[in-house]
């Protein structure tokens, strides 16, 4: 994610969340967090999705992951899902933790999916409703560096 996506990424931001991040936030994370590591999907030259971590010794916490409301359903949240898990892993991450809400099934599908399963709730997370939030964590497998390809020379 570059400074220049920041107003694509707010856009999805309004589409996604009841309670959306502000640019601001985003350039924080971009320019002040050194544990934080956010990645864009595009499409035709338009940011579709995004996803964004802190990544902290051997954990990885993931803090948003969004697609854009006309692009859902088409399994691009599962492949921007897994990238993350992917660059966790790359950056010596061995767990990934996340929050969600109890009313978001889809969510929750997709997260037990790619290994996530629920440890605990937080009470009251969401500022907007007071919904409680589960907690879920995924072990990542250990990153393993591709064999370089022989280019027949």
């Amino acid at each position: 994610m570059l400074l220049e996506d920041i107003p694509a990424i707010c856009e999805i931001e309004q589409e996604s969340f009841t309670t959306p991040w502000t640019s601001a936030a985003f350039y924080n994370e971009l320019t002040n967090n050194q544990f934080a590591r956010y990645m864009v999907m595009e499409y035709a030259d338009e940011v579709i999705g995004y996803g964004g971590m802190w990544i902290i010794i051997d954990e990885a916490h993931i803090t948003n992951i969004a697609v854009r409301e006309k692009y859902r359903g088409k399994k691009l949240g599962e492949r921007l899902l897994r990238e993350m898990q992917l660059t966790a892993g790359f950056f010596g991450a061995a767990r990934m933790t996340l929050e969600v809400r109890p009313s978001n099934r889809v969510a929750q599908g997709l997260y037990e999916k790619l290994g996530f399963y629920g440890v605990g709730v937080r009470r009251g997370y969401y500022t907007d409703n007071r919904e409680d939030a589960i907690i879920m964590w995924a072990d990542l497998p250990e990153y393993q560096i591709p064999p370089k390809t022989n280019t027949g020379e």
